[in-house]
């Protein structure tokens, strides 16, 4: 087993399991998204690694072509980063991609999982979900997303910065406010938060900068409403009559629950 991909705990070092701390203490390679923060873990089990290498995301490919002889010449490399497992928005797919292409035998040691643990935890996930990694930075990217996320019939989870918190939060608010979501902060961890509500609640809960990796759930949209094309009309209607477009589609979105800026988009498009 050449390359085993190796799943590190999220948060608390006792989630890790027997078959990592085997792989890490055999490897004749570990590589590392950063050696310090695996030096803990193989401290924390008195694993003394044969060798430390870092592979992130600013040297994975070079890293990919130098590390891919010593794998086909029958090492043993285990991967980890520095949470979770390797490759789902953290560096190793690239060695994974090569590997394979390689002809080289991968094997995954499944362990904790920030995504699933706060799926389950938020009580939003039902069946599908969808994974967004880090959501979007630019405002416009961020809304549009929201957006589109009114008509997804399940849930949805994101990492986030906990200085951008606020603002993807108040973003979601403005756009669809009764939206269930639950922030989950600082999973399996001392001071582990779980909080859960509608998005203009927690938008008002986590107004600023908080501490610590946050995983964000929102919860699944509703359908497209039948009315949707009715209160487009009826803002259009109301612009000709010489209404200010936005206060019109405040006016007719806060009668129907709707969402305005959506109200306000669609009635700029043209006519057929």
């Amino acid at each position: 087993m050449p390359l085993l991909v190796c799943a590190t705990p999220i948060g608390n070092l006792a989630d890790v399991t027997h078959r990592v701390l085997d792989a890490l203490r055999d490897a004749d390679l570990v590589l590392c998204e950063d050696t310090r923060r695996t030096q803990v873990l193989l401290d924390r089990y008195g694993i003394r690694a044969r060798a430390l290498v870092s592979v992130h995301r600013h040297n994975e490919a070079r890293q990919a072509r130098e590390l891919l002889p010593r794998l086909q010449s029958g090492e043993t490399l285990a991967l980890v980063s520095d949470a979770g497992l390797p490759g789902v928005n953290d560096p190793g797919g690239r060695l994974v991609e090569a590997a394979l292409a390689a002809e080289v035998d991968v094997t995954v040691l499944p362990g904790p999982s920030a995504v699933e643990t706060a799926l389950v935890v938020s009580g939003l996930g039902v069946g599908q979900y969808r994974f967004l990694g880090y959501l979007p930075r630019r405002a416009a990217e961020l809304e549009t997303l929201w957006e589109d996320s009114r008509r997804w019939p399940y849930a949805a989870v994101a990492f986030e910065s906990p200085k951008r918190l606020a603002t993807s939060l108040a973003a979601l608010a403005r756009i669809d406010p009764a939206r269930p979501v639950a922030v989950c902060r600082e999973l399996t961890k001392r001071f582990e938060e779980i909080a859960r509500g509608s998005a203009a609640e927690l938008a008002e809960r986590f107004d600023g900068p908080v501490r610590g990796e946050v995983t964000v759930v929102v919860g699944p949209g509703k359908a497209p409403d039948d009315r949707l094309d009715d209160s487009v009309a009826a803002v259009r209607q109301l612009v000709a009559a010489g209404a200010a477009r936005r206060a019109a589609a405040d006016t007719v979105a806060g009668l129907l629950d709707l969402s305005r800026n959506e109200l306000y988009r669609r009635s700029l498009a043209p006519t057929d």
